[in-house]
């Protein structure tokens, strides 16, 4: 069995305990056993008790020398009366944010290109919902626009 982790195909040998989602299944719970420069290494990954998992349409973030950190969110649109106008309001609400290393960044940047590529070789290249580029306002790949909801 093949195992990646950080961006690194390792051999293992697994055993792992499972439930079954509607899109596959997924491992609650394994025990890697793997061979290090010549040293046995056991790595048992479980779920904490405040693991939760979240849907986000986008991420915010930033660096400094030490660490990135990286916001996910939703948007939320709100009709309000302003000097009897009526005006929408989009409520950004920041639902986690992991801070990772640089090298961690790094390692996580390469994990997702290398699943984008996955994917976009099975379901076909991924596409910005909006106007075509001929006839979009704003710069094409501009994402400051409200995503989910233009």
């Amino acid at each position: 069995m093949i195992l990646e982790i950080a961006g690194r195909r390792l051999p293992t040998s697994l055993k792992a305990g499972a439930w079954h989602a509607p899109l596959g299944l997924i491992t609650t719970y394994f025990k890697l056993e793997q061979y290090v420069a010549g040293m046995e290494v056991s790595v048992e990954i479980t779920r904490s008790t405040e693991f939760r998992q979240i849907y986000a349409i986008g991420a915010i973030g930033g660096h400094s020398p030490y660490d990135f950190r990286i916001a996910f969110y939703n948007d939320s649109p709100k009709a309000l009366m302003e000097g009897g106008k009526q005006m929408t309001v989009m409520e950004r609400k920041i639902e986690a944010e992991i801070i990772l290393s640089p090298l961690a960044a790094k390692e996580l940047a390469n994990w997702l290109n290398g699943h984008i590529k996955d994917y976009e070789r099975l379901f076909g290249e991924i596409k910005k919902p909006g106007p075509s580029e001929t006839g979009s306002q704003g710069n094409p790949g501009d994402s400051s626009h409200i995503q989910g909801y233009m």
